[in-house]
């Protein structure tokens, strides 16, 4: 199976439009990037769709501290951007801005993308405590990676066929809950990546 985007090139930078942060602070367009995708396996009766940032930071008052650039040597971890589940087996592309134009605050609520069930992303969790912007954030959500962060992050988009039409899923569901569900069913993945800064 093989993962391709008209919206930026493997391991190339991703455009603005398509994040949350845009350079020189505010909000970029946040619309979710074409995917399309071909080989597909026999037997695919869905697919699951993740997009995963595994160049986090790990110290939130780091994150915080905008005078103290972040070393690229600093631990890292995951930060989930896009989390779909049970999108249809004949689905073979998503077009770009289909799932998300533009910044929605206060977060998506639970839907589908692209007939697919989308979960929560980690905004969910990162604007908890910011009454200005709380709420679930499901589905797409784009690059906001920290201005004074000195690594350039690397967006993963991670597309699974899976062997089953819909996925033992709670109401409430993120990469995680994806990630326990699809185990054993999968018959393909495909992937790709894009890279975004805001540093410099």
């Amino acid at each position: 199976m093989i993962l391709r985007s008209d919206s930026f090139e493997h391991r190339q930078p991703i455009p603005p439009e398509f994040a949350l942060g845009a350079p020189g602070g505010g909000f970029g367009g946040n619309r979710n990037p074409h995917l399309a995708w071909d080989a597909v396996p026999a037997g695919t009766a869905s697919f699951a769709l993740l997009c995963i940032d595994p160049d986090a930071p790990t110290d939130p008052a780091l994150v915080a501290d905008a005078a103290t650039p972040i070393p690229v040597e600093h631990p890292r971890g995951d930060f989930v951007h896009w989390v779909v589940a049970d999108l249809p087996a004949d689905l073979r592309q998503i077009a770009a801005g289909s799932c998300s134009d533009g910044v929605t605050v206060h977060g998506k609520p639970a839907g589908l993308d692209a007939g697919g069930r989308r979960g929560l992303n980690d905004y969910t969790g990162w604007f908890a405590a910011d009454p200005a912007m709380a709420g679930d954030y499901h589905g797409y959500d784009g690059p906001y990676p920290p201005p004074h962060d000195l690594r350039v992050h690397r967006y993963f988009f991670r597309l699974f066929a899976l062997d089953v039409p819909t996925l033992a899923l709670p109401a409430r569901f993120g990469a995680g809950e994806v990630l326990r569900a699809l185990h054993g069913h999968v018959l393909a993945e495909a992937a790709l990546y894009g890279t975004y800064s805001l540093h410099g």
